[in-house]
């Protein structure tokens, strides 16, 4: 008998865990109080921002019962509060909830993302934009998977994210240490997940050029050592990317490396390297020119080599 109870109560709570997975799922575009009950004279429970993840309960005319995920589960956290996450179960009033069943929510959802991220690149932006923007930005593809704009919403959350933490890592006094793996990295995760999610596409293009941050040096230290590995990481990345639109960015990055190693190389006592590496600058330069000549980083590139024409260093005490 006391088996039979176990059993009932197992199925009990798996079929409680399937009507979860199966509810209507959503955000709010605006953040919301979540109270006891519904109405707004109800004692409040918290705040829900936009942004996160709402579990439909039960409706009523105005007002929407939802267990809201306002923190997600951090599998990285030492807390175990942190490892389990919070939500907070209440009502919120339904005006500002976006259902993955509201016609166009995607494009809703979307068009509130960018305000936020335009307001988070704003001096007098709202408090907690970039994170509103970020989580706003992943629900586009975590309750619309099929929309066109999934894969864009992915990388937009995925690069604020990858954006707050490379600003994180950069103020750090390790972030001057010559070899990467001796300062801080920036979580790849994300940008992963855009590249497992949407292989071939523009977006793991970019998640791709995303993630060359995290294996150059903090500071070359005058040595030729770095800018050349750089350089060739960049050069491989345009190889294997080509119709990417960092492919243009990526191959000035090798060019202007090989410029600054020109002058690197003569500190070194190596002239034939030295030449090499102005051959190489210049190579590149004009293959930005020549394939990219509507990108802004042709016009960079035209620069660039004007100062290796001119014998004008772009590294090092002579340069402005």
């Amino acid at each position: 008998m006391k088996f039979k109870v176990i059993a009932l109560a197992t199925v009990a709570v798996a079929a409680a865990a399937f009507a979860t997975a199966q509810a209507p799922r959503g955000t709010v575009v605006h953040e919301e109080s979540i109270r006891v009950s519904s109405g707004t004279d109800a004692a409040k429970l918290g705040e829900v921002a936009r942004g996160h993840e709402l579990v439909v309960l039960d409706t009523t005319r105005d007002w929407t019962h939802v267990e809201a995920i306002i923190a997600e589960p951090r599998r990285d956290s030492d807390d175990e509060d942190e490892q389990q996450g919070k939500t907070i179960t209440g009502w919120i009033q339904s005006k500002a909830l976006v259902l993955n069943s509201t016609p166009n929510g995607d494009k809703i959802i979307f068009g509130e993302a960018a305000d936020s991220e335009d307001q988070a690149s704003s001096r007098r932006g709202r408090r907690d934009a970039a994170q509103d923007a970020m989580r706003l930005y992943y629900r586009i593809y975590d309750l619309f998977p099929t929309s066109p704009l999934a894969s864009e919403g992915l990388y937009r959350a995925a690069d604020i994210r990858w954006q707050i933490e490379r600003s994180d890592v950069m103020t750090r006094p390790s972030a001057r240490e010559r070899e990467a793996y001796l300062r801080g990295q920036i979580g790849e995760e994300w940008m992963r997940l855009v590249i497992k999610k949407f292989p071939g596409s523009k977006w793991a293009d970019l998640a791709n050029f995303r993630l060359i941050e995290n294996k150059l040096c903090g500071d070359w230290q005058g040595a030729s050592k770095c800018p050349e590995k750089e350089a060739d990481i960049y050069e491989k990345y345009a190889k294997e990317h080509e119709q990417s639109p960092a492919a243009p960015e990526a191959l000035y990055q090798a060019a202007w490396r090989y410029s600054a190693l020109i002058e690197i190389f003569k500190t070194e006592a190596n002239p034939k390297k030295a030449d090499q590496s102005k051959a190489r600058a210049l190579e590149l330069a004009q293959k930005i020119v020549a394939q990219y000549s509507q990108s802004d980083w042709a016009l960079r590139a035209q620069d660039l080599i004007f100062y290796i024409q001119q014998g004008v260093p772009t590294f090092g005490n002579a340069t402005d």
